[in-house]
């Protein structure tokens, strides 16, 4: 799962997503909202676990 901080209002698999919060979603998903502005990146898997 990556971690993303939403840039704009979206539903997905039936949530709002709300814009400015943060959500974990699936890697390739988050990939494609982050190439289209939708959302940005704060941590992809594990990378942030000790």
């Amino acid at each position: 799962m990556t971690k993303v901080k939403m840039n704009v209002q979206t539903a997905y698999h039936g949530e709002l997503l709300r814009e400015g919060k943060e959500y974990e979603i699936d890697e390739a998903t988050a990939k494609r909202w982050n190439a289209s502005k939708i959302a940005e990146i704060l941590s992809i898997g594990d990378e942030d676990r000790p």
